[in-house]
C-alpha cells in the first residue's frame, strides 16, 4: 500500500499518526502550508452546551471530545509531550444569567452519555476569580471541569513528528494515472484528501463539484509578562468571542467568522482591535499585554454547516473529510482516526452514513 495524504492539518496529521500506529510504511504527506484552519483555531474542546439541532453533529462533537483521551494516551505512551492539551475547565457567561440554568440542565442531561463534561457548578464572580484572577463583566457563570483547550499547531507538529513520514510543503495537483493517483510525479494507490476549504480545487480536475465554502477566521495572541496563565480555565462569553489562556502568559482571543472574504489572509486591524477591546471588558489585564500577534486561517463550511467524511463517490481508495467549520479541533482527530479505520477496513466508532460524502461531493455534468 502506497498512501498519499493531501493536507497536514488536524485531520491529515491524525490520519498520518494512526497509519504509523498500524505499521503502514509507505506514506507521503503534502501540505500547502498557507491558511490552515488548525493553526488559527481557538482550540476549545467543549461541545456539550451546544443547542444545535443536528443530532449527528452533536454525536460527532461529543465523541470527538472523548477521543482526545485516547489520542493523548497514545502519544504519551509513544514518548511525546502532550502539554498542548490542558483540561482546565470552562466558565460560560450569558447576558441573561437565567439561561445558565438552562445550560446546566442541558449539560446535566448529557453527562450520562458524556461523563467527560465533569463537574458542573454555577459560581459567582468572586469564586471564579480564584481560578482565573482578574476577570470581570459578569456576576455568575457556569463552570464545567471537563472542558479543555488545545494548541492546534503544536498538536499537529506532535502528530507529524510521531508519524515520521516525508512531508512535502507545496501546492500539488491531483490527476489519475490508470488505477493510480498521480501527485507531484508520483503514483499512489490510496489517497486521503484532508485539504479543508481547498478540497473543491483539488477535486475540480477530476470533474467533481464540491459543496465547500471558505470562512475567514482571525484570532489575536496577547502575552502578559509574568502572568501564570497555564492553569486558567477558558472563558466563553456569549457570542463568537472566547478567551483562551495558554502557558507563559499567552491569552488567545477570538475568533472572527467572516463568510465573504474567500481565501483572504490579510489582517483586518478593525476586527482585531474590536476583539481585543471586547475581551478586555472581561479580562482588563489584556490592556497590559507586551506582545500582540495574530493568526489567520480559512475554515471549511458546507451549505448546511455539517461535516462529512468517507470515500469519494466512484473513486475507489480515495477518502476525504471536510466541512468541519469552527469545530475542527474538536472533531478532527476522531475523523482522522475514522478515515484510517475505513481505509484499513477496521471497526468504526461512528456511522459514516450520518456524515455522507455524496451529499456534498458529486460528479460534474461537464
Amino acid at each position: 500500500m502506497k498512501v498519499a495524504i493531501i493536507g497536514a492539518g488536524i485531520v491529515g496529521s491524525t490520519a498520518a499518526y494512526y497509519l504509523r500506529k498500524n505499521e503502514i510504511e509507505d506514506v507521503t504527506i503534502f501540505d500547502y502550508g498557507k491558511g490552515q484552519a488548525t493553526k488559527a483555531a481557538a482550540g476549545i474542546i467543549c461541545p456539550w452546551f451546544s443547542k444545535r439541532r443536528n443530532k449527528a453533529w452533536y454525536r460527532l462533537a461529543s465523541q470527538g471530545a472523548d477521543f482526545y483521551q485516547k489520542l493523548i494516551l497514545n502519544l504519551s505512551e509513544d514518548g511525546f509531550d502532550t502539554s498542548f492539551y490542558r483540561q482546565n475547565g470552562v466558565f460560560l457567561l450569558k447576558k441573561d444569567e437565567n439561561k445558565l440554568s438552562e445550560l446546566y440542565e442541558l449539560a446535566h442531561q448529557r453527562r450520562h452519555i458524556s461523563p467527560m463534561i465533569g463537574h458542573l457548578k454555577r459560581i459567582d464572580k468572586q469564586e471564579a476569580n480564584l481560578s482565573f484572577a482578574g476577570i470581570e463583566g459578569f456576576s455568575e457563570s457556569l463552570y464545567a471541569s471537563g472542558a479543555a483547550c488545545v494548541d492546534g499547531k503544536k498538536l499537529c507538529q506532535t502528530l507529524l513528528a510521531a508519524a515520521n513520514y516525508p512531508l512535502i510543503n507545496k501546492w500539488v495537483d491531483l490527476t489519475l494515472n490508470k488505477n493510480f493517483f498521480r501527485i507531484d510525479n508520483q503514483d499512489f494507490d490510496t489517497l486521503i484528501l484532508a485539504s479543508g476549504a481547498w478540497l473543491k480545487d483539488i477535486l475540480d480536475p477530476l470533474d467533481y463539484d464540491v459543496d465547500i465554502r471558505p470562512q475567514k477566521g482571525q484570532l489575536i495572541d496577547l502575552t502578559i509578562d509574568g502572568l501564570q496563565s497555564e492553569n486558567f480555565p477558558v472563558l466563553m462569553p456569549e457570542g463568537e468571542l472566547d478567551i483562551i489562556p495558554f502557558e507563559d502568559g499567552r491569552i488567545s482571543v477570538g475568533a472572527s467568522h467572516e463568510n465573504d472574504m474567500g481565501f483572504d489572509l490579510s489582517a483586518d486591524s478593525d476586527i482585531l482591535n474590536q476583539l481585543q477591546a471586547t475581551a478586555s471588558t472581561y479580562f482588563p489585564r489584556l490592556k497590559e499585554a507586551q506582545k500582540r500577534s495574530c493568526r489567520i486561517g480559512t475554515r471549511a463550511y458546507t451549505k448546511d454547516f455539517s461535516p462529512f467524511y468517507g470515500q469519494v463517490p466512484d473513486l475507489a481508495n480515495c477518502y476525504t473529510a471536510s466541512g468541519l467549520g469552527s469545530s475542527g479541533l474538536t472533531v478532527g482527530p476522531l475523523i482522522g482516526f475514522e478515515l484510517v479505520s475505513l481505509l484499513l477496513n477496521q471497526d468504526l466508532q461512528m456511522d459514516p452514513k450520518d456524515y455522507p460524502v455524496q451529499d456534498y461531493i458529486k460528479q460534474s455534468k461537464k
